[in-house]
């Protein structure tokens, strides 16, 4: 039987993809007391290979769009979803997002990081509602991202023991 986190992203048209493949020397989270630390995702998607893939590469600004950028964070944040699962086993145990440090790979001049951002903790508000799903967070522009990819983040959260 699912979860309640997972009812309500059944709800909301979202299946949950493998967690990404790290791409370094690290794990994906780390839980210390109640606190979920999870590392650095991307907006990445398994393809027919099980390789993943970005769909979104560039930098906002120039080679995409806001509204392409608000989307790779979405794919970010869905992928963090998945990083959340693998770890603690059950979405359910996440009590609140605390905070999320993300970076937005920009044309310089680019002053808007925080739109495209919103993809992310847009989709943490409608799955956990005002008071668990709205977070600290600081919105970061770059020159650069690993794998060229448009949007990166890391996540804290606060969890049930």
């Amino acid at each position: 039987m699912a979860n309640e986190t997972e009812k309500r992203l059944k709800e909301m048209g979202i299946v949950l993809p493998r967690p990404p493949k790290p791409v370094g020397n690290y794990i994906p989270g780390v839980v210390v007391g109640n606190i979920l630390y999870l590392s650095g995702t991307l907006g990445t998607r398994p393809d027919e290979n099980d390789d993943d893939v970005l769909p979104y590469v560039g930098k906002v600004g120039t080679d995409l769009t806001i509204e392409q950028g608000y989307a790779s964070a979405r794919l970010m944040a869905i992928n963090h979803l998945a990083l959340m699962k693998a770890v603690l086993g059950d979405l359910d145990r996440v009590k609140r997002i605390v905070k999320m440090v993300g970076y937005v790979t920009c044309s310089a001049g680019f002053t808007q990081p925080h739109l495209v951002l919103n993809g992310a903790s847009d989709l943490y508000v409608a799955l956990w509602g005002e008071e668990n799903g709205r977070h600290a967070r600081a919105a970061l522009t770059q020159h650069e991202l690993g794998l060229n990819a448009p949007v990166e983040a890391e996540l804290t959260v606060e969890i049930h023991g």
